[in-house]
């Protein structure tokens, strides 16, 4: 069974948010908002990738 936890962006009135899981190989991403639509898996070496290229961006 996978923990999922909920993105330090999202707040608790709502919105915009994701939940994040994670395998020895990935992270499951999904919707916070429809859970039952399932989850998205990216490979951890590209998870890795994406928050680098998010934190230069600084977005």
């Amino acid at each position: 069974m996978t923990s999922w936890r909920k993105s330090s962006y999202s707040t608790s009135t709502g919105g915009e948010c994701v939940e994040i899981g994670e395998t020895p190989n990935a992270v499951l991403v999904r919707d916070t908002q429809n859970r039952a639509a399932g989850y998205m898996v990216v490979p951890r070496e590209e998870w890795a990738a994406f928050l680098m290229a998010v934190k230069a961006t600084e977005l």
